[in-house]
């Protein structure tokens, strides 16, 4: 064999050993750089749980309003001041929306009078009532907001009065990192 290709080979191994140590000791961290980022990665997960954080309660749409209504009735407002208030009070940090849904029951010609055309709308006006009523109660009206749904999602069948009633509610989500914190 020619000693230049002797001479080559060898380089080329050198040059294959250097960079085979060289990837292997790129890949290498110390224990207390891995144990930093283990450390922040799962405070990331923490701040991401808290701000996808959320509470939600239920109210019964015909405790809370007359039927085919959206104007509160005086056992709502008692019930949202004595209950709901005094919980939402206690949020830091968090945004509320009031959810309003209905069954599927057509609307009837008192609402329609009153420029009420379909459920989503009085889903929608009902929850806005809520929110407004909330707010009269001292809730921040910047983390408050109001949305209806009308019928399309609906709790439980929509066949049988129960499940209709169970249909015909508000619900009002607290969420972001302070939903953690009270409960």
């Amino acid at each position: 064999m020619p000693a230049n290709s002797l001479t080559s080979r060898s380089r080329a191994a050198a040059v294959v050993a250097v960079s085979v140590l060289a990837l292997g000791l790129s890949s290498c961290v110390w224990k207390s750089d891995y144990d930093k980022v283990v450390a922040e990665n799962q405070q990331l997960k923490q701040q991401l749980a808290e701000s996808q954080a959320q509470q939600t309660f239920v109210e019964a749409g015909d405790l809370l309003f007359p039927p085919g209504g959206f104007q509160l009735s005086q056992a709502g407002q008692a019930e949202l001041a004595n209950n709901m208030v005094p919980r939402l009070k206690q949020f830091r940090n968090v945004k509320i929306v009031v959810y309003g849904y209905t069954d599927n029951s057509p609307i009837g010609p008192q609402l329609a009078a009153q420029g009420v055309p379909d459920n989503l709308v009085l889903s929608t006006r009902r929850a806005a009532t809520v929110a407004n009523f909330l707010i009269a109660q001292g809730i921040n009206q910047n983390i408050i907001s109001a949305k209806g749904f009308g019928e399309t999602h609906p709790a439980a069948t929509n066949d049988t009065p129960e499940g209709r009633a169970a249909n015909r509610r508000i619900e009002i989500t607290v969420q972001g990192p302070g939903a953690m914190v009270a409960r």
